[in-house]
């Protein structure tokens, strides 16, 4: 199997996960607005799964860099950079006793994420598929050119 293959699984399994990552953060949200939920139960769940969504990113930026796929990877830098810039910051948690003023803004940017997650995830099968494709077409021009010989 190719690397690029590879690299494209990967791609794909990590990009459905943030997606779904990013939808669990919205609907705690949601369902803290609605009262279903109290505030310290959707910022704790919230939180605990912030950590694990930015080092998924990081690492699928840091694969798409290593493996010298340029638009993939300026595509993520700035979402990579800014999640970078939360972390320092210590900004990248949900604050229990600020949740309700900060919820409007907090659904607004997990939409954001979910709406640049999506486009991620259509770019991500193309390049999935047309790798794919490209991979058998090759393994069936080597197979008709050894049985010539």
């Amino acid at each position: 199997m190719s690397v690029e293959l590879v690299l494209w699984l990967f791609s794909f399994a990590s990009v459905m996960v943030l997606i779904g990552l990013t939808a669990y953060q919205l609907i705690c949200l949601s369902d803290l607005e609605y009262d279903y939920i109290n505030p310290y139960d959707s910022s704790s769940r919230i939180n605990a799964v912030v950590i694990i969504e930015y080092a998924l990113q990081g690492a699928l930026c840091a694969s798409f860099l290593l493996t010298l796929h340029w638009f993939p990877f300026l595509v993520m830098a700035p979402v990579t950079y800014y999640h970078v810039k939360l972390y320092m910051a210590r900004k990248h948690l949900v604050d229990v006793t600020e949740i309700f003023r900060q919820l409007n803004g907090e659904k607004k940017y997990r939409m954001v994420k979910l709406a640049f997650y999506f486009c991620l995830f259509i770019i991500t099968i193309y390049r999935l598929v047309m790798t794919a494709v490209m991979l058998f077409i090759d393994e069936d021009t080597n197979l008709v050119e050894t049985r010539t010989i």
